[in-house]
């Protein structure tokens, strides 16, 4: 018998105004666990502890920023003054990748941990994980919430999960056709190296792997086409972006299905999410084409629950009606993050903004790229380094560098300053690749 389409359609199908019902009521009962259990929350909050707040007017009270958790945690470590649940219940301890500040640390209840791997779970089938796959999961087991939970979220979807984490890349090529490994799970800049390896070591081509499918998070530019037709192309198997999330929320709520590139929102039933504009702060409608600042508070978490948390992520919402999939949530970009944005010239500039014009221009470049920022900004120009693609001369490359400048600035608006690298010079990374270098001013 066949795999089903969904994981959870007792959710997944079900219609936004009876989510809302449903999120309601979870949310009466964290209000009062939260109001109860968080001595942070209690000291935040104040006065607007003392009554019920329904989701509608969760507006009216003050957003949580990383800054005040961080110290939170600084000042009562490890966990902070906002762990609401017994020490004793606390059974693992993740922390965040810190790519933009010192790592929070995350604690897990056995309630969080079933909770995150039942929404990790449904991303992840949704985005293609079936039983009968052989997925090898590269991910840093380290620490960081993308290792051992995310290899418990692809055992959730019923496939098949190899426990590979970073390095031994040679060994990580030689194990996928041993296991007869058929999809892999790693971060999308991490093929690259793989590629390198491949030609450079074992003299094969990716496609001669067999991998069916590629899953990929951690990084931006997974919705940008060309690089994932290149992907495709390259190594013959369907890319699908499986992995939005945020540690401290929730590892996965956001992955693709087969019909769309853009992301479904899994985590209805156990994240409440608002959008808000960026400029004003207020609350903006969940609708076809509204762009807003990521804002989510848990409608079920025991450890470290978070009341309004701004993740800083900007997205826009793609779609609210049903998809071909089956699912009935709404769908959304990843614009880029408010923490990663910088200003050249009066214009705001996303680094994800740039890797789009970088990866489409396939006939100059290979797509591996890095900006670079001295001092705190604003900017007069991107400063940017730039590989050239496999083959051109060096004599081609101030062309390609001015021809590539006059494409950022139509794109984004922004001048650019480009600096052509021979082809490979970039290091290939296993994690996460930080395409902005800040240098001191």
């Amino acid at each position: 018998m066949s795999s089903p389409a969904l994981l959870h359609p007792e959710i997944e199908t079900t219609a936004p105004e009876a989510v809302a019902a449903i999120q309601e009521r979870l949310w009466r009962g964290q209000w009062d666990y939260v109001r109860s259990h968080s001595v942070f929350y209690r000291r935040k909050l104040g006065r607007a502890v003392d009554g019920a707040v329904t989701l509608e007017a969760l507006r009216e009270l003050p957003l949580t920023d990383k800054e005040e958790v961080r110290a939170s945690q600084e000042a009562l470590p490890p966990y902070g003054d906002y762990v609401a649940c017994a020490l004793e219940r606390v059974v693992r301890i993740h922390r965040t990748s810190g790519t933009t500040g010192r790592s929070l640390n995350i604690a897990f209840s056995q309630k969080d941990i079933d909770v995150v791997t039942r929404l990790g779970g449904r991303a992840m089938f949704c985005a293609g994980a079936r039983p009968g796959l052989r997925i090898v999961h590269c991910l840093n087991y380290q620490l960081w919430t993308g290792g051992v939970t995310d290899h418990m979220i692809i055992e959730a979807s019923g496939a098949t999960a190899v426990p590979f984490g970073v390095g031994s890349t040679r060994k990580l090529l030689e194990t996928i056709p041993e296991l007869g490994i058929t999809g892999i799970h790693c971060t999308p800049s991490y093929p690259a190296l793989l590629e390198k390896v491949l030609r450079e070591e074992l003299g094969r081509e990716p496609r001669s792997l067999g991998l069916r499918l590629g899953l990929f998070g951690g990084e931006a530019g997974l919705d940008n086409r060309a690089f994932r037709d290149r992907l495709e192309q390259t190594w013959g198997f369907k890319v699908r972006n499986a992995n939005f999330g945020l540690s401290e929320i929730m590892s996965i709520i956001g992955g693709q299905c087969e019909h769309t590139s853009d992301l479904h929102y899994h985590a209805r039933d156990g994240v409440f999410v608002e959008l808000l504009d960026p400029a004003s702060g207020e609350r903006l409608p969940i609708r076809e084409g509204t762009t807003g600042e990521l804002v989510c508070t848990h409608l079920v978490k025991e450890c470290q629950p978070l009341v309004r948390y701004r993740a800083r992520d900007v997205l826009t919402v793609t779609d609210t009606g049903p998809c071909a999939c089956g699912r009935a949530g709404w769908r959304f970009r990843v614009s880029g993050r408010t923490d990663d944005m910088f200003n050249v010239r009066g214009v705001n500039v996303f680094p994800t903004s740039v890797q789009r014009v970088v990866t489409d221009s396939d006939d100059l470049a290979s797509g591996h790229f890095r900006i670079a920022l001295a001092g705190p900004g604003p900017y007069d120009r991107i400063a940017i380094r730039v590989e050239a693609r496999d083959g051109m001369p060096p004599e081609r490359w101030p062309e390609a560098a001015a021809e590539l400048a006059r494409r950022i600035r139509t794109a984004i608006g922004a001048s650019a300053e480009v600096t052509m690298l021979p082809f490979e010079a970039l290091p290939r990374t296993e994690g996460k690749t930080r395409l902005v270098e800040k240098e001191p001013s």
